[in-house]
């Protein structure tokens, strides 16, 4: 399952679930080894996906952001960081 949690002109933001319902059914935090999150970079159009420990960093980031009530050219900052990992071309699916 992939869930867009941001979008904006510059950035998209997937997080994605491929435990499905095995997490529902259990109430439990995200399982990052079965899932992560997807940057889609427009702009640039490519993209990152960060699994694992990287995952659960960008995670714990997100919320220490959202936490200060960051304007959307604040979030895109903060994305802007994410991008400059990327090397994989954005591809239509």
């Amino acid at each position: 399952m992939q869930t867009m949690i941001y979008d904006s002109d510059a950035f998209c933001v997937l997080q994605l679930d491929w435990s499905g319902a095995q997490a529902a059914q259990h109430d439990t935090e995200a399982d990052f080894s079965r899932g992560g999150y997807e940057i889609v970079d427009k702009f640039a159009r490519k993209e990152i996906f960060l699994g694992g420990r990287a995952a659960e960093g960008f995670r714990t980031s997100v919320q220490q952001l959202i936490a200060q009530e960051p304007s959307s050219e604040e979030i895109d900052d903060f994305l802007d960081r994410y991008s400059a990992l990327s090397r994989q071309p954005l591809h239509a699916h």
